[in-house]
């Protein structure tokens, strides 16, 4: 009998229903609750939420939200396997009801225990938790996992309009950022760097006029395939890693379809198979040699590529093989 699979998470950013097509691609009945589809049911209910969290200290809406998975749980009815993406965002009493709704109760953990603490659902909630973080997996004996490939080969070139091109959230990553513009700059060097966040918040970066001239700031949050498609139009993506991370973000693994390069601050990709100093350039005082430039994208084997695709994620993860 086919395997009855179910997917949680907020999905913020588009990734997570990848994995469920892929499941169904593959034959299982797979579905996918995404948390952040509830919204309040009217403007009363916006409103009573306010004044709860205000006096009550109560978050209706998140209460309400998992309140919803579980009714979409039983609706679907009983699963053999259930993975949430981030359990750091449902309450340990909800998790303790999804759990009697499935055979198998994974978690994967999008960020480090450092990041998005998760401490009070390592008593045995879950038969199994993933994680991409190298520390975490030593300390907590996580089972080890990366992102994946979710886009297929690139095949056919985009014209480049920038040699260089970041996009990422307003963080504390601005200020090397920054430095890497004004040798990017200095160089002569086209490069594009969008950063999404309120402006509002960028008081507290203490930026110059001359520093903000190097950054495109946008308050609208860029879909993924408009993420995409700015990746197209570059030849190498610039990723920095955040405060207390080690695991490897998705943009490796949209770099590598693509066929981009990657310049990076996060000394852990050597640890994995696709690591290729011709691809990826490792940077710790900003500077970066002038033949980095003038390579070109070395394709993996196929051996290697593969390992890191969804296919191979949804069969590790849920142990399909």
């Amino acid at each position: 009998m086919t395997q009855k699979i179910c997917l949680i998470s907020f999905d913020h950013w588009d990734y997570d229903y990848h994995i469920v097509n892929e499941l169904n691609n593959q034959g299982f009945e797979s579905y996918h609750i995404k948390i952040s589809n509830y919204k309040h049911l009217s403007i009363k209910d916006k409103i009573t939420n306010a004044f709860s969290k205000l006096f009550l200290k109560k978050n209706l809406k998140k209460i309400r939200r998992q309140e919803a998975i579980i009714k979409q749980l039983d609706r679907l009815g009983f699963q053999d396997q259930i993975l949430i993406i981030n359990p750091e965002l449902v309450d340990y009493k909800y998790h303790l009801e999804i759990k009697k709704r499935t055979k198998s109760y994974k978690a994967y953990l999008y960020d480090s225990v450092k990041r998005n603490p998760i401490n009070h659902l390592l008593d045995g909630i879950f038969d199994e938790i993933y994680s991409f973080d190298k520390y975490d997996i030593e300390k907590y004996n996580f089972k080890k996992a990366s992102n994946y490939i979710y886009l297929p080969v690139q095949s056919k070139k985009s014209k480049i309009e920038y040699e260089v091109l970041f996009v990422g959230s307003l963080d504390e990553r601005i200020y090397s950022l920054i430095k890497l513009g004004d040798y990017l700059k200095s160089k002569k060097i086209s490069f594009k760097f969008i950063v999404i966040g309120k402006r509002k918040k960028l008081k507290k970066f203490n930026l110059s006029e001359e520093e903000l001239d190097l950054i495109d700031f946008q308050e609208k949050k860029i879909n993924q395939e408009q993420l995409i498609e700015f990746y197209k139009k570059c030849n190498i993506i610039v990723d920095l890693v955040r405060k207390n991370q080690t695991g490897l973000s998705f943009r490796f693994f949209e770099a590598m379809p693509l066929q981009k390069r990657i310049i990076t601050n996060n000394l852990n990709v050597k640890n994995y198979s696709f690591y290729n100093t011709n691809n990826i350039l490792i940077i710790d005082d900003d500077k970066i040699p002038d033949s980095f430039f003038e390579n070109k994208f070395e394709k993996l084997s196929t051996k290697i590529y593969n390992n890191y695709t969804i296919s191979s994620w949804v069969k590790r993860i849920f142990d399909l093989n």
